[in-house]
């Protein structure tokens, strides 16, 4: 789409460092600059901050990433003197703390104000539940999946109209098969030391416990195939205690010579199309999940824990499985059983699963229903919630 002037649009993150919130932020960004408009990015920094004077989008540094009150306070002033000094017309935020502070900094500004809300966020009290609400605060309101929209209308009473329903999008002429080079493949499996003929099943996910990497470390445990080589790809982030905790699991098991812990990886569309079966194991459903997505787009067996955001990215039986959480024992059997398709059984699945994907998890997608939503309220079709100077009621927040 294009704009008829020229917007300017503030989105706000904590940090600009690897994951699918940061992805999406700088897709957004990118695609903003493309169709005319002033896209700023406040963050605390990050290894990704580069790429934005690349798109021609803007960052200012701020301790956005913050739950210290003062400094959350502080930030309210600050982020009012950029909206001020722009012209901001719509605040973007993409996480809780942030939210807090965007929120009140739009009060007595022309400034929209909107989030998304990447993940159910664990609810353990009042305090807790009124901390999450800063996500829910916004005119509009972006699930990424419909299991977090149903969140959002059981926690906060959220309602239709205020909920904008905007899967993550993966760009496609990167996650392609076709766009693989063999020498790029060839040198992750001379990096990672992988056998010769090996079947690989692969694990992308950051080390922490509720990815489920326990799980797939049982289920190769019972699977005892020779022919099997399993890669976990991930950063421990400083959980050393883990790590270690799953090396001895790995040893216990015997499989020292069989799974294989990689710290991180520059090429993920390479290491899938490396991979025989691709497996999301975790125990704690997902928001969303881009693994399932990018795995199907590179034409890969998925499979995934039966709950979450990968119910509604995976086909049940045609594009991948879904196993019940934590059951190393029907994770075993659903490899098992993605290793024994033939030939043409793994190019249907293959086909069922990219033309699924590109019809609809795209880049392109997600940014357009994305730029629609900024469209919406500079067009004043919402009432601003802050014309009040009142957040709006939810049910069941604390007072």
């Amino acid at each position: 789409m294009a704009f008829q002037t020229q917007p300017v649009i503030m989105q706000i993150i904590p940090e600009l460092g690897p994951g699918g919130a940061e992805q999406g932020c700088i897709d957004i960004a990118a695609e903003l600059v493309n169709c005319g408009a002033q896209a700023i990015i406040v963050s605390n920094g990050g290894a990704r901050v580069p790429e934005l004077a690349r798109i021609g989008a803007v960052h200012i540094n701020l301790p956005v990433h913050t739950k210290n009150p003062v400094l959350m306070w502080k930030n309210i002033n600050q982020l009012r003197k950029i909206i001020h000094r722009y012209g901001v017309n719509v605040v973007h935020a993409r996480s809780r703390a942030p939210a807090w502070s965007a929120y009140y900094a739009c009060r007595k500004t022309s400034a929209h104000f909107m989030t998304t809300c990447h993940a159910p966020y664990n609810i353990s009290g009042d305090a807790k539940k009124f901390y999450n609400s800063s996500i829910a605060q916004g005119e509009r309101v972006i699930a990424i999946s419909n299991y977090v929209a149903n969140y959002l209308h059981e926690h906060y009473g959220l309602g239709e109209e205020k909920i904008r329903l905007i899967p993550r999008g993966i760009p496609m002429d990167r996650f392609h098969p076709t766009a693989v080079t063999p020498q790029r493949m060839i040198t992750l499996a001379s990096e990672w030391r992988i056998p010769d003929g090996a079947n690989i099943v692969m694990l992308p996910a950051r080390l922490t416990r509720w990815k489920g990497h326990s799980v797939l470390i049982e289920a190769m445990a019972k699977l005892r195939r020779p022919d099997l080589f399993c890669v976990i790809i991930g950063s421990d982030q400083g959980r050393k205690e883990y790590r270690e905790e799953l090396v001895k699991l790995i040893e216990g098991h015997g499989l020292s010579g069989k799974v294989r812990l990689v710290d991180h990886c520059n090429d993920m569309p390479a290491a899938y199309m490396l991979s025989t079966v691709v497996v999301c194991p975790s125990t704690d459903p997902e928001g969303f999940g881009r693994v399932p997505v990018e795995a199907q787009a590179m034409g890969r067996p998925i499979i995934a824990s039966d709950h979450g955001g990968a119910q509604e990215t995976i086909v049940r039986g045609q594009t991948g499985w879904l196993t019940a959480p934590g059951n190393a024992g029907e994770l075993a059997e659903s490899i098992e059983e993605a290793l024994s398709l033939n030939a043409t059984q793994r190019a249907m699945l293959a086909t069922r699963a990219m033309t699924h994907v590109a019809a609809n998890f795209t880049k392109e997608q997600m940014a357009d229903r994305t730029l629609d939503v900024y469209a919406e309220l500079m067009r004043g079709e919402v009432k601003p919630s802050m014309s009040t100077g009142q957040p709006f009621h939810m049910q069941g927040a604390a007072e």
